[in-house]
């Protein structure tokens, strides 16, 4: 599992492996791929500080999606983080560019 550079207060690392997913799950009660959004990038602010926060909450037990939407308004942009987000969920599900380069070829 690959972990995902993002620069907030400071250097921190997403990885979404099954606990996290299962993070996000149980906060939406509902299988990652049905919460709304998820299909077309449309999500909500808590939904993508839900979403960073879980990636995010293995290295920080003490992170919560508050304090990460704080970090992202004070460290960064919400274009960046859910650039970072998107690029570390799409490893997880096996749909990033890299791994999906030359299969059709």
């Amino acid at each position: 599992m690959s972990l995902y550079p993002i620069k907030l207060d400071r250097e921190r690392n997403l990885k979404f492996g099954m606990k996290a997913i299962d993070l996000i799950e149980k906060k939406y009660g509902k299988p990652i791929m049905e919460i709304d959004g998820m299909g077309d990038g449309k999500l909500t602010m808590e939904q993508y500080a839900t979403m960073i926060w879980a990636g995010l909450v293995h290295e920080d037990k003490e992170l919560s999606p508050e304090k990460v939407m704080d970090l992202i308004d004070e460290y960064s942009s919400l274009p960046k983080a859910s650039k970072e987000m998107w690029k570390a969920l799409n490893s997880t599900f096996g749909t990033d560019k890299k791994k999906t380069e030359g299969k059709n070829e």
